[in-house]
């Protein structure tokens, strides 16, 4: 579960204040509102990356306004993917996992079930400037969610992608709540691509997240 209460944050000259929501556990919830709303400000917020000014950002319950990214338990996947030209997709997938500590038998094991399951298992040892865009994309998501986060935050992810392959990244994404059980928050501009895989429909306009038949 995702929740904001009275949250004011701020970027340079722009702020949003006091800004409430509620991200049910377990559902997939679409994000959305006009360019410049701040729905990337609020998700960074979300995610530790941006400084809350004043309210409360909870995740599964606990209060984790404070905490530093890696303690939230939450995955972004940003706009771009944001992937480092210099790691292979493998080290994509443990970087997380090694910051995390965990063993090695543990990260092979992970990587093996996510590489199967995203079906970037030939591309292990391929580095980011070799990847298509759908590709690129598959290994974000990997990446945001090899560590098992209670949370997976989505910046715009299928923006930039042709039809195809957005067809062939809503299909993955469908499966990534009956797989990891992931609470998902979603930002997108196409109703479409909402309407066939969230569940639950929120608009930030003026400063307020309203939850949309």
């Amino acid at each position: 579960m995702i929740e904001l209460e009275r949250v004011t944050v701020r970027v340079g000259g722009f702020g949003l204040r006091d800004v409430s929501m509620r991200v049910p556990a377990g559902s997939h919830a679409a994000l959305m509102g006009r360019t410049g709303a701040g729905k990337t400000t609020l998700m960074e917020a979300i995610c530790g990356l941006r400084r809350v000014e004043s309210g409360k950002v909870r995740i599964g319950g606990r209060d984790v306004t404070d905490e530093v990214p890696g303690m939230r338990g939450v995955g972004l996947v940003p706009q771009d993917g944001a992937l480092f030209g210099h790691l292979t997709v493998r080290e994509h997938l443990t970087f997380a996992l090694e910051v995390r500590r965990w063993t090695r038998e543990r990260m092979e094991a992970r990587v093996e079930e996510l590489a199967g399951w995203l079906g970037i298992r030939g591309l292990l040892d391929r580095l980011p400037p070799g990847l298509s865009g759908g590709e690129a994309q598959r290994v974000a998501l990997g990446r945001a969610l090899s560590f098992h986060p209670r949370v997976l935050c989505l910046d715009e992810p299928l923006s930039a992608l042709d039809d195809e392959t957005r067809a062939g990244a809503c299909e993955v994404l469908e499966s990534v709540r009956r797989r990891e059980g992931v609470t998902v928050l979603h930002i997108t501009h196409s109703r479409p691509e909402a309407e066939r895989l969230a569940d639950v429909f929120l608009r930030l306009r003026e400063g307020r997240v309203e939850v949309e038949a």
